[in-house]
């Protein structure tokens, strides 16, 4: 009877002795950090992985994430030094440095989204109300990003927060100042469209006088020199004539009545409204070409 209770006891204190040095023991990941607190008091922080002791029952383990945060921050109206309007669509990144002061400050990571953008917000509307719109989205964007991430990161400072980096993924007008510089601009390039068509086309207009101007030089070059030597041609045909008709009359008068019949019989038409003794048909009667009476005498 007495072993059996002396098991039992023995069993019981064994685990007892599990249970606490079970619960006096705790890990550290390589991605958390720990803060150890007692009765409600930070005693200490842990960094380091790996296994790690504490009092039992009274100590309690707060992990909290070392890894570097996203903090999406929604898009923001911002009103720039020239009095622009823009819509900031920004993030930043951070991550927890002092785990202590951001457990007595904060307490969560939502209570340090919730607080970084505010701050983030601020820090936006504060560097880019400086400066005009064109060094926001175009010349300066990097050299604003920096200063808006020293600021945050500086403010940051007091609740054990370390700003990675800020980024502006969108700078722009609002939806309806867009429309309105749109249709401005597509107004501007219409209108400059229209002037230089106006000035092809007065352009055009000039090469087509121009070239109409020299054409009817060139057509009236060419009409004159083609005159020239049709009459120089004709000049020397007539010549041609005269000399064959001084070396044959006869046959000169045959030849062209021969032309003269082939040209006016060319045509389908070939009725003459002629006497048939008329001069013209001097060779149908007689192939000489000479009257009927004086061939007759001649005979």
């Amino acid at each position: 009877m007495k072993n059996g209770i002396a098991g039992i006891v023995a069993l019981f204190v064994l685990l007892v002795a599990i249970v606490v040095g079970y619960s006096s023991l705790f890990t550290v990941s390589e991605t958390q950090q720990v803060l150890l607190v007692r009765l409600g008091e930070p005693v200490r922080v842990v960094t380091t992985p790996g296994l790690n002791f504490k009092v039992p029952f009274i100590d309690s383990v707060i992990s909290i994430d070392k890894r570097i945060l996203d903090l999406e921050n929604p898009s923001q109206e911002v009103i720039a030094s020239d009095q622009k309007r823009l819509v900031v669509d920004a993030f930043a990144r951070y991550r927890i440095k002092d785990p202590l002061r951001f457990y007595q400050t904060l307490g969560s990571i939502q209570a340090a989204n919730i607080q970084l953008t505010t701050l983030l917000n601020s820090s936006l509307r504060r560097v880019l109300g400086e400066v005009p719109f064109i060094q926001v989205v175009r010349d300066e964007r990097d050299v604003l990003m920096a200063r808006i991430r020293d600021q945050l990161d500086r403010e940051a400072t007091s609740y054990g927060i370390a700003v990675v980096d800020v980024r502006i993924r969108r700078a722009d007008l609002p939806e309806q100042n867009s429309q309105a510089v749109y249709q401005r601009m597509q107004t501007e390039r219409q209108r400059e469209a229209a002037e230089f068509r106006a000035q092809g086309g007065q352009r055009a207009q000039e090469i087509r006088s121009k070239a109409d101007r020299e054409a009817t030089v060139i057509v009236a070059e060419a009409n004159s020199q083609s005159e020239k030597i049709r009459g120089e041609g004709d000049g020397e045909r007539n010549r041609l004539f005269a000399e064959a008709y001084g070396q044959d009359a006869d046959f000169f008068t045959f030849y062209r009545s021969m032309s003269a019949y082939e040209n006016s019989l060319k045509n389908n038409d070939t009725r003459f409204l002629l006497r048939p003794d008329s001069e013209f048909f001097r060779y149908f009667a007689n192939p000489t070409g000479k009257p009927a009476a004086a061939n007759g005498s001649a005979r």
